[in-house]
Formats: structure tokens, sequence, C-alpha cells
């Protein structure tokens, strides 16, 4: 699908900022990188600033992640009914990582520039980081072995939640996986977790 010049305005700002930064990305480098003629003021048809451009990166990935996040477990939900708690564990982790992946680029910003834009970091927080936690929440609550369980989602949310979204954190800001333990490795270590911190299970959902 072709993008509209806003588009890849944005798409491009958002490039160079993960790869130099924001302060060291100048404008008519934005534009050369959009196919516009650098220098000539085609970003300003578009956008009133560099911080715009920013913003409207940040908040309109945001906003995307944060949706397609309920759309994820919407699919996981269907199509890991049937399956042993486990491989539905294993899935949601997978599908969590791969999540936060996708938005490697909107990361390295995160942790790089926007800790002087407190807005946008509330941004972030709002579309990407809260929503994995409230997805761990969710998952948990529709799963049929723990219908009614005295459980504190929130707090399996957190410390569940808050493991994947740091494992795919410090890769992507540092380079390497914590402890150099490569991700089949996560996986199977956060199952384990996992069932350690839930309830026994009221009962096995038939096959």
């Amino acid at each position: 699908m072709t993008r509209s010049t806003r588009e890849r305005i944005v798409d491009e700002a958002l490039r160079l900022f993960a790869e130099r930064g924001y302060a060291a990305t100048s404008v008519a480098e934005i534009e050369a990188a959009a196919g516009l003629s650098p220098g000539a003021g085609g970003l300003y048809r578009h956008f009133k600033s560099k911080y715009e451009v920013l913003a409207a990166a940040v908040n309109e990935h945001a906003a995307r992640t944060r949706a397609q996040i309920a759309e994820a477990l919407t699919e996981i939900n269907a199509r890991d009914a049937s399956l042993p708690l486990e491989e539905r564990l294993t899935h949601l982790c997978a599908a969590g990582l791969a999540r936060i992946g996708d938005e490697r680029e909107l990361t390295r910003v995160f942790f790089r520039d926007l800790g002087q834009f407190p807005e946008l970091v509330a941004a972030v927080r709002a579309g990407l980081l809260q929503p994995m936690s409230d997805a761990v929440v969710t998952w948990f609550a529709a799963q049929p072995e723990y219908a009614g369980a005295d459980a504190d989602w929130p707090g399996v949310a957190a410390v569940l939640g808050g493991s994947v979204v740091h494992y795919r954190l410090f890769q992507e800001t540092v380079g390497e996986p914590p402890v150099r333990a490569e991700r089949d490795r996560f996986v199977a270590s956060w199952v384990r977790l996992a069932r350690g911190l839930l309830p026994a299970p009221a009962f096995t959902p038939a096959p």
C-alpha cells in the first residue's frame, strides 16, 4: 500500500530518531528520507515543527499498539482455547515479546529522548506498557481453570507482564537479552514462573 507523504515523514522520522537520536536528526534529513527536497520546507506543510513529528509518531504508534494488543488477545483466546495451560502460557509470552519487538524503534526513542518530554512518556505508558499488563489480567481472567479464582490478577500481571516488557526493552537498548538468556530459555522460565504464581486450577478443561 502506498504511504501518504505525511505517513512517510512520520515513519522515516521515527527511524532516524531511533538510529541517531532526536537532537541529532535535522528536518532536512527527515525530508530527504521521506522523498522530499531536503531543506525546501516540505515537512512544514504537514507539521509545525520537528517536535510535532515526534509527537505524531509516538501517539500514533501508541494508539495502534493498544488496538493491536486487544486484537491479538482475542485471537489467542480463540485459537488456543483447547490447548493445555502450559502451551497457552507459552503462546501468551511469545505474543508479548513479539508485540514489543515490533515497536523497537519506538522503544529506542523512548529511552534515548523522551525523558525531556513527559507528555510523550505518558503516551507510551498508556499505549504500550500499561496495555501489556492489562492484557495479562484479561487473559488470566478468561481462562476456564481460573473462573472465579480468588487471585490477585493485577499483582500477577505486574510480575509477568513486567518481566516480558523488561526482557524486550533490555534487549533493544543494550543489544543482548538479560544475562544472555535467549528467547526460548526466557519463555520456558516465564511459564514456570507463571505456574508458580497462579492458584491451583479449579479443574482441568476436557480436551
